[in-house]
């Protein structure tokens, strides 16, 4: 994921070549590129040219190894833990490049967004309809939010959403709002803090990736506790 968070935004390869130093541009050796373990032995730095590493490296890695572990618990062994799986992947991905590019890029969402649809209809497949009519609905609502309030969201959020629908169905919306929510609660405590305006940009990728953890592991009891309200 990490690879694919610094090289898909410069639209380089994956594959080729392997990991490298982005500073001297050093091949890393195996025994330098174990995740988190190699970062602490190596305390952050690069093992030929002392460059600091950036520490979301070792973030990268051990939010998704403990979100692949919950993932394992919640599902077992099943075709919804292959597609939470492949979920946990695009939106940490997404929410990275977005933190970092303000970008997210076709090359995640699209295979992402095929693949989700693919092994939801497998895993459920009285419900086949239900999760591309979900996408278009995540996907439709911010696009009418990018019609009425032109700079306010971008085409990567309504393909995004929509990318959540193939994965989540009928919660995919429940992930768009809770990333809405996220998204203005961050933003105010910034704006009452002085260190963005009313008109800075935020990453509404990264609070969506959120939303659809959060809609991945519990959205089934949050809409039933909100139901329960009534």
């Amino acid at each position: 994921m990490n690879v694919v968070i610094h090289r898909v935004p410069l639209r380089e390869s994956v594959a080729w070549p392997g990991s490298k130093c982005p500073e001297c541009g050093t091949s890393i050796s195996p025994k330098d590129n174990i995740p988190v373990l190699s970062y602490l032995l190596l305390r952050g730095r690069c093992r030929n040219c002392g460059a600091c590493i950036s520490a979301r490296y070792p973030l990268v890695e051990a939010a998704t190894g403990v979100l692949f572990a919950l993932a394992a618990y919640r599902f077992g062994v099943s075709l919804e833990l292959a597609a939470a799986l492949v979920l946990i992947l695009a939106v940490v991905s997404l929410a990275m490049t977005d933190l970092e590019h303000r970008l997210l890029p076709n090359a995640i969402v699209g295979p992402a967004a095929a693949a989700g649809l693919a092994l939801s209809v497998a895993a459920r497949p009285e419900w086949w309809w239900v999760y591309p009519v979900c996408a278009l609905a995540a996907a439709g609502g911010l696009f009418a939010i990018a019609l009425f309030y032109p700079g306010g969201m971008g085409m990567g959020d309504v393909k995004m959403a929509g990318m959540l629908g193939c994965f989540l169905g009928p919660y995919a919306l429940l992930a768009v709002f809770i990333g809405a929510l996220a998204g203005a609660a961050v933003s105010g405590v910034l704006m009452a803090a002085g260190r963005i305006g009313r008109r800075t940009h935020i990453p509404f990728g990264t609070f969506m990736s959120l939303g659809g953890l959060a809609a991945l592991f519990i959205g089934p009891w949050l809409w039933g506790g909100y139901l329960g309200m009534f």
